[in-house]
């Protein structure tokens, strides 16, 4: 059997784009599972990604008021198919971010994060796979607006990062 997933984190909806980008919502249309690593910013778009997404696992992030926190936790843990997965918005700084991510989840083979905009693919010394999707709506200081997709196939972990247009 293979799951794939959709990757996202800071889409800071309204503040950075007025709504998820059409390739954004196209992805969720398509994959098994959508993980968002938090700072979603307005509840219309967790409301809308509970909706339309088949499988939805979700975190707050710093800048998700009180709303998003009564309705989604820090730290969400879930298996698809023989991996464990852990979402979190924030790991710190880039610098021992694979030692840290290794002590605070032990068990966890993929850990999903967010907070700084930048895409992230790295394993840590224990072999747990990091992922930082990068942000769909808000570029920060990359090239271009990012998401990733995933797919699952038992223990195997496939990743791919796509680059977006940014829509206004």
């Amino acid at each position: 059997m293979t799951t794939t997933l959709l990757l996202l984190a800071d889409t800071h909806v309204p503040l950075r784009a007025r709504r998820l980008p059409d390739a954004v919502l196209e992805a969720v249309d398509d994959v098994d599972v959508v993980v968002h690593a938090g700072d979603w910013v307005d509840t219309a778009t967790l409301d809308l990604l509970e909706n339309r997404a088949r499988r939805l696992h979700g975190v707050h992030g710093n800048n998700d008021g009180p709303g998003l926190r009564a309705r989604l936790p820090e730290v969400a843990r879930f298996r698809v198919e023989d991996v464990e997965i852990a979402v979190i918005h924030e790991t710190g700084p880039a610098n021992g971010r694979e030692h840290r991510a290794d002590a605070a989840f032990p068990g966890v083979d993929l850990l999903v994060f967010g907070h700084s905009h930048i895409p992230w693919d790295t394993v840590s010394a224990r072999g747990m796979r990091l992922l930082n999707p990068g942000s769909p709506t808000d570029r920060r200081r990359q090239p271009h607006c990012t998401m990733m997709l995933a797919t699952i196939d038992g223990a195997a972990v496939d990743v791919e990062l796509r680059t977006l247009d940014r829509e206004r």
